[in-house]
């Protein structure tokens, strides 16, 4: 398996990189992670030094390099930040080639997009998975464990939460890509609810929920993203009925309302420029740049914490003739196996994904995560990664 990485040096992308390359993969015969930034792709090489990994400096603007670099790989994972605005290049491209692709997430826009293509990837025989990381990805995983266990869905709500345990630190360090949080802060998102789908205002949904500690009592919110976009659609669900829909998330209390902060400030996904002392900025730029040097020059002040992540979907529906509740988690605690990983879930879900998908018979197509893996299989791999998964199947009186 040769694996292509563009944007290859970003935090999830390097965590890819290291999980395809680790004692827990196999096949892998060469990694290309190809970036715009020589200094990343050194810092990547030093960190990961196996000789099957290559780095190329790469212009992600270049189409002629990108074909070329197409041609040396049996599968493409664009890593490049969704609002950066090449989700759309990198995957058709992907099709010209007709190599596999795959991606960390469209943010719905691009989801809906992708989509719309699965009858022209089907018929070039040429296959692409979007949304195959954490969130999504392994969160449309979870819906699929769930629906498999019903007869009939009427609804599935899903919901991921992190928490911290340690001393506060006096750094905001972003978890993922600061665009990406912005936009889910500041957009407006898609839930399918009462049989379609609907747009909620942002940060709406307010549901506060008791879970086990670490997390306790924990508030969650809608935010966009792809996930509701998909599944109720997917086959082998939207058979079953399905009227209601939902995804929420929670961060940590402070790192939440940072970027509350920050949003109520203007740094929204719509980053339109700014003019500061006759110079036209973006404020996502400055933002990031100044992020970017507060953590480099206070790094020895930012201390250890443990972050504690719990996925999980209800289901409620009918099975056997009985109303039924199905619950699946997904629990990821720190280990030494992540100490490498800046978010070792999304990194390691892809890294899975992609595996599987070479290791079997292509499907031609545009598909999500929740259509192309089979649930079971694919938590066989994360329980050799030490992540905990449930699933409980309850009997109720009435829905």
């Amino acid at each position: 398996m040769r694996i292509l990485i563009v944007g290859g040096a970003g935090l999830m992308s390097a965590g890819t990189a290291r999980d395809l390359l680790s004692n827990l993969s196999s096949g892998i015969t060469k990694v290309i992670a190809a970036d715009a930034s020589a200094d990343r792709l050194d810092a990547l090489k030093k960190s990961l030094p196996d000789p099957r990994l290559e780095t190329r400096v790469f212009d992600v603007n270049d189409r002629a390099a990108l074909l070329s670099l197409l041609g040396d790989c049996d599968l493409c994972i664009n890593g490049v930040p969704t609002f950066a605005g090449f989700q759309m290049a990198i995957f058709e491209a992907c099709l010209e080639a007709r190599r596999p692709y795959v991606d960390y997430g469209g943010m719905g826009v691009y989801t809906v997009r992708q989509k719309a293509q699965h009858d022209k990837w089907k018929n070039a025989a040429a296959t692409a998975v979007i949304g195959l990381g954490s969130d999504p990805g392994l969160s449309n995983i979870l819906c699929r464990a769930v629906a498999d266990r019903l007869d009939r869905v009427d609804r599935i709500n899903l919901y991921w939460a992190a928490t911290k345990i340690g001393p506060e630190s006096p750094v905001l360090v972003p978890p993922y890509s600061v665009s990406t949080l912005l936009a889910e802060y500041a957009n407006p998102s898609q839930q399918f609810l009462d049989g379609k789908l609907r747009e909620v205002a942002a940060q709406a949904g307010v549901e506060t929920i008791d879970l086990p500690q670490p997390w306790g009592r924990t508030t969650f919110m809608h935010s966009q993203h792809s996930e509701p976009l998909t599944v109720p659609f997917s086959e082998g669900i939207t058979e079953k009925g399905i009227r209601e829909f939902t995804w929420k998330l929670s961060l940590p209390a402070r790192d939440h309302e940072a970027w509350l902060g920050l949003v109520k400030a203007g740094f929204g996904a719509t980053d339109e420029p700014v003019t500061v002392k006759g110079v036209s900025v973006h404020p996502l730029d400055v933002l990031l740049a100044v992020i970017d040097r507060n953590i480099a020059k206070n790094r020895s002040c930012i201390p250890a914490q443990e972050v504690h992540e719990i996925h999980f979907a209800i289901g409620h529906g009918n099975r056997d003739g009985r109303c039924c509740r199905v619950t699946c988690r997904v629990i990821g605690h720190p280990d030494p196996l992540y100490d490498d990983y800046a978010d070792a879930g999304t990194s390691m879900n892809m890294s899975i994904g992609v595996q599987q998908i070479l290791s079997r018979p292509l499907r031609p197509g545009v598909w999500a995560a929740e259509e192309y893996f089979q649930a079971d299989a694919f938590f066989a791999e994360l329980r050799k990664r030490r992540f905990s998964i449930e699933i409980e199947t309850q009997t109720l009186e009435s829905t």
